[in-house]
């Protein structure tokens, strides 16, 4: 595999001399041992020569809904992850090493935007471990493989296999305007259960009687005037035949009471 037929767009002679140049480079670092003082700056060399190569990889996934300075500053970190992992010892050149290891880079990326919930990538790549874990044992075991079977080909515990598993339901939860049944307008919203304030509703209305006969009879007045009757404070002088400051200093004094009675003073 050659620099040309990858990088299709730079097949001219200032490219492939451009190309060798930083070939050289990242070969150049990787002789050096790691304590070498000249590795760190063959190494920011080697970076800045290739940046061009990480973002014409970043570009083939433009268009998808990420913005590319994301994607480019992606397809970056993968590029120093394969400057930094690259043994010319094994026989390949930087290239056929680099590219993989940039495009994986930018597929994690996409695969994590991907989830409506944050999920745990050790769970995203179980998951995906087990898709592909469940069809080679289907293939040889001719049915279905359990969960056991799933853990014992995969080497991992059962409870992380079902909890990897579940953790599917994040990737595209069901909306809750999802219909149900066979009612119009009857949606998978409408079952979740919600705070019922009537059970409130039921305890005030079996302590408040008791604790109301604290009260005087014109601060009981008062109090039902304003609460029950939903009148303001200048409408309940107007009927009591008292002043609005005097209202507002029997409700204190009336409310103050109540609370001590139910208990919240």
């Amino acid at each position: 595999m050659t620099t040309q037929t990858i990088l299709p767009r730079r097949f001219t002679p200032e490219a492939e001399e451009a190309d060798r140049r930083a070939a050289e480079i990242v070969d150049l670092m990787a002789a050096l041992p790691p304590t070498h003082p000249g590795r760190a700056e063959l190494r920011a060399r080697a970076i800045e020569a290739w940046l061009p190569m990480a973002g014409r990889l970043a570009r083939r996934y433009a268009n998808r809904g990420e913005s590319f300075e994301d994607l480019h500053q992606t397809a970056c970190i993968g590029l120093i992850k394969a400057i930094d992992g690259f043994d010319a010892s094994r026989g390949s050149d930087f290239v056929s090493y680099a590219i993989p290891t940039i495009l994986g880079e930018v597929k994690r990326y996409f695969r994590d935007r991907a989830w409506t919930m944050r999920i745990p990538r050790r769970l995203q790549e179980l998951r995906l471990a087990i898709n592909t874990a469940r069809q080679e044992l289907e293939h040889h075991l001719n049915r279905l493989p359990t969960v056991t079977d799933i853990a014992r080909h995969l080497d991992v515990d059962e409870e992380s296999i079902l909890e990897a598993m579940e953790s599917g339901h994040a990737y595209r939860p069901t909306s809750l305007h999802t219909p149900v049944g066979e009612a119009d307008g009857f949606e998978l919203g409408d079952m979740l259960g919600s705070e019922d304030r009537g059970f409130d509703l039921t305890d005030l209305t079996v302590s408040l009687p008791p604790a109301m006969k604290a009260l005087t009879a014109r601060e009981r007045d008062i109090v039902l005037l304003r609460f029950y009757g939903n009148l303001t404070q200048a409408a309940i002088a107007e009927r009591v035949g008292i002043s609005q400051m005097q209202v507002s200093r029997v409700l204190v004094a009336a409310l103050a009471k109540l609370r001590v009675q139910l208990g919240e003073g």
